[in-house]
């Protein structure tokens, strides 16, 4: 079985648009035209890979077929950027990358690879223990994940750990815990979380046998947010070790650190340019997390 390149570079197309009209505006054709190319593409693989709903969304084989097409265009365009064809272009690379490390170490490599002038970034900020699910269904080529595991047709790279610490303004830490932090205090004190699946403030309750379930919780998406948050004295919270610099006004709660295993995956391609974002991003890390145990491949 051949899966024929620009069919496939059709049903993405039409993935992204949400819709078969969008797909063949987006590429230039009719409808009819986009719907016997998709047509075509399942009678080839003998399988449905799109449902025809509102927005139209494709099956588990039609997101494998997404990620095929997505990979041949990154190839293209790293191909055509290497051979000078196109002076001045650029190659767009789409990446996941979890708040936290967006707010402190991830931006620094990318902004020195953006210099040479011959790459731009598409990111996609997602909760950590999700980024890999957008390499599964092709939306990014690289991911900073908590998966160790590597994702079909991914390579996985360890990169350290990601440090937390508790932090809560100067005022709320003396209200909430003028005898220091402890257990009744904690199932007390207004916790603040990024979203339902924060569980990082729950580990460091727990730390303390604390009942996760007790604390009042805010829910304030974004780290930066979330630290400005802390600063007006909405509750307390985890930071990494980087991000409460320069406010003063914050105050660290003391009690165990959290720490998050931070891997890189990527496409399983030969990408020099690829490789070049790895390598870079593996630099920072070495850098900026703590190093735990021997790097996996």
């Amino acid at each position: 079985m051949r899966i024929d390149a620009e069919l496939a570079m059709t049903l993405a197309a039409v993935a992204d648009a949400g819709s078969l009209e969008g797909g063949a505006r987006v590429l230039h054709i009719s409808q009819p035209a986009v719907t016997q190319r998709i047509q075509a593409l399942e009678r080839s693989v003998g399988q449905v890979l799109l449902v025809r709903s509102r927005p139209v969304r494709p099956t588990a084989a039609g997101e494998r077929v997404i990620r095929y097409a997505r990979q041949i265009q990154h190839l293209e365009r790293d191909a055509v950027a290497a051979l000078g064809v196109e002076p001045g272009s650029h190659t767009s690379v789409s990446i996941a990358i979890n708040g936290d490390s967006l707010a402190t170490w991830f931006l620094e490599p990318l902004a020195e690879l953006a210099e040479q002038g011959d790459v731009t970034f598409e990111l996609h900020r997602a909760d950590e223990g999700r980024t890999a699910g957008l390499l599964t269904d092709g939306t990014v080529a690289a991911a900073v994940t908590t998966q160790a595991e590597a994702v079909s047709g991914c390579t996985v790279a360890r990169l350290g750990e990601m440090s937390y610490e508790a932090f809560a303004s100067a005022s709320f830490a003396s209200r909430w815990f003028p005898a220091g932090v402890t257990r009744a205090a904690l199932e007390a004190a207004p916790v603040i979380d990024v979203d339902a699946d924060d569980a990082l403030q729950t580990r460091y309750l727990e730390s303390f046998g604390a009942d996760a379930g007790l604390p009042p919780r805010h829910r304030v998406p974004g780290s930066v947010e979330l630290a400005r948050a802390l600063e007006r004295g909405m509750g307390w919270a985890v930071l990494p070790a980087g991000l409460s610099g320069g406010m003063p006004q914050l105050v660290r709660l003391g009690g165990p650190s959290v720490t998050v295993p931070l891997y890189w995956q990527q496409w399983r391609v030969r990408s020099a340019l690829l490789d070049r974002i790895a390598a870079a991003v593996a630099a920072a890390a070495t850098r900026s997390l703590r190093t735990a145990g021997p790097r996996g491949a």
